[in-house]
């Protein structure tokens, strides 16, 4: 998540890439540890060629192929969590749930604490009928500063 050190989500330590694939029931390869290890320590989300050159300027050895497949695994069970908007979808750490806003020019996404926006996602349930997703959360759509000024 977004300000964030490694291991650390709310304040809780986030077990080791390793023990969190694991538990999952996955193999702890070396790329799936390297792409979850990616996603939590980075500060923004990442589409999967973002991570494809992150690994590749770090020295890893790895095929644009198997880091797209590796990306929908872990969004599958639940370790990372996709987010589609605008140009290509764009890949987070899945540690803790969180909410969205997503710019519609530049696809730029940033996360959004759940308790700072329980209300206001009460209000729009009352209003709309619309509720957050499986993982707890709601995607928001806007223009970024950078996009609207």
């Amino acid at each position: 998540m977004i300000g964030r050190s490694p291991g650390e989500a709310g304040g809780a330590t986030v077990p080791s890439p390793s023990v969190r694939l694991r538990d999952r029931g996955l193999r702890a390869t070396s790329n799936r540890r390297q792409i979850l290890h990616l996603l939590g320590s980075r500060d923004a989300h990442l589409s999967a060629a973002e991570v494809y050159e992150a690994l590749r300027r770090t020295g890893e050895r790895v095929d644009p192929a198997t880091v797209y497949r590796t990306l929908e695994v872990l969004t599958e069970v639940g370790l990372a969590h996709a987010v589609d908007g605008p140009g290509p979808k764009r890949y987070g750490d899945g540690s803790a749930p969180h909410h969205h806003a997503v710019c519609r020019r530049c696809g730029a996404v940033k996360d959004l604490p759940l308790g700072g926006l329980a209300d206001a996602a009460r209000h729009i349930e009352e209003l709309t009928g619309l509720r957050p997703d499986a993982s707890g959360a709601m995607l928001f759509h806007g223009l970024c500063g950078a996009c609207s000024g």
